[in-house]
């Protein structure tokens, strides 16, 4: 199973996309309780990162076709209406 998810940083208004096969594992590096980048968008903006979305694939294609449609403009208006920003 592979995810598609949206964190984000609601002291500094910023969210991340991204996908894994470990939403847990990988929150957790979002927040640095586990190694990650020293230069990751997530480490250079810290603080406490909250999933705000998820979807769930059974193929990383998948998961990967719909990250990149989510980073897209028409992907982040939709995101905006589901989160009420």
């Amino acid at each position: 199973m592979y995810y598609v998810y949206v964190i984000l940083n609601e002291i500094k208004d910023k969210i991340y996309i991204g996908y894994t096969g470990d939403i847990d594992q990988r929150l957790k590096r979002h927040n640095g309780l586990l190694p990650t980048k020293q230069r990751s968008y997530t480490k250079i903006n810290n603080g406490n990162w909250k999933i705000a979305y998820k979807e769930s694939y059974n193929t990383k294609a998948e998961a990967l076709r719909r990250e990149k449609y989510l980073k897209s403009h028409h992907g982040r208006d939709f995101l905006k209406v589901i989160m009420g920003r």
